[in-house]
């Protein structure tokens, strides 16, 4: 996630980094910058082609797709949203079971409270790279009872180690070390790292229906590609900049929707998930000092 701030109006507006839809449309620019001007080559400068003006269609028309949009944008903003709040209920029950334990297991038993220091943490790492199809060996601590090596042959890394974390918890119910009522306490705790997991993969598994994103485009690209034809007899040259300004607007809305429904990859505009992961790590340590 690009990191700026939004009080700083002008560098805003001026800069662009490799994400931004200026970037990506420029191919799309040159292209409409051709059909347009040629159509206004033949509208002014041939004669016996004049094209008649259709702008109350196309006002229309683009009160249609500015609803579709706005829509659009919405829903992946929620999906957004909604992955901001499943890695903060992560940090935030890193915690809760970080204290718990630390404060239900004795005090000469420091190697037994670090081990589960590591599980939570590692689960923080591994579930970001889960969400990215990835594994990256040098985020994670070895266990004693479950090393790195270990966790390459699994395919959902973080149910291994949710796994590991409820036999430690409950290998301190057998030894006696926590009671049984505390133990109902710890798991409510494990059981919401799995809960977050299946949400954050529920949103990186159902993108928006196939249809609904394939009719967005069509009709972007419909109505840009005719939008000449209706302001050419009104604006002559002046359409150009016209309908490159129209088609920046509408085509960089659907753009930044494609990239923020999915906001757990490596994009600007997705989640801090590596900054949020080594957020949990240190707190963590924090904790058992």
């Amino acid at each position: 996630m690009k990191a700026y701030n939004p009080k700083h109006w002008f560098s805003l507006i001026f800069s662009f980094h490799k994400s931004d839809s200026f970037r990506q449309l420029v191919p799309a620019f040159i292209g409409l910058t051709i059909l347009t001007g040629g159509l206004c080559y033949l509208h002014l400068k041939v004669e016996g082609i004049n094209f008649t003006s259709t702008i109350v269609m196309h006002s229309l028309l683009g009160l249609v797709i500015s609803l579709l949009l706005v829509f659009r944008t919405n829903t992946a903003y929620e999906r957004w949203w909604e992955g901001r709040r499943l890695l903060g209920e992560l940090v935030n029950n890193s915690r809760n079971l970080m204290l718990k334990i630390n404060a239900y297991i004795p005090d000469d038993k420091k190697e037994l409270k670090n081990n589960f220091r590591i599980l939570i943490s590692n689960y923080a790492f591994a579930l970001k790279e889960h969400l990215r199809g990835g594994f990256k060996e040098g985020e994670l601590e070895d266990h004693p009872n479950l090393r790195i090596s270990e966790l390459k042959e699994y395919n959902h890394i973080p149910n291994r180690i949710a796994q590991q974390l409820y036999n430690e918890a409950n290998e301190l119910c057998k030894q006696q070390l926590i009671s049984e009522e505390r133990m109902i306490t710890l798991t409510d705790e494990l059981r919401s790292f799995t809960n977050i997991t299946g949400a954050c993969e529920r949103i990186k598994k159902t993108p928006i229906p196939y249809s609904y994103s394939t009719f967005i485009k069509r009709m972007i690209f419909l109505y840009v590609v005719t939008l000449p034809y209706g302001l050419i007899p009104d604006l002559g040259w002046g359409s150009i900049p016209v309908v490159l300004f129209i088609f920046y607007a509408f085509a960089s809305l659907e753009l930044i929707a494609e990239e923020i429904e999915d906001p757990f990859g490596y994009d600007n505009n997705d989640l801090p998930t590596d900054e949020i992961a080594a957020t949990i790590k240190k707190n963590l340590l924090e904790i058992l000092k």
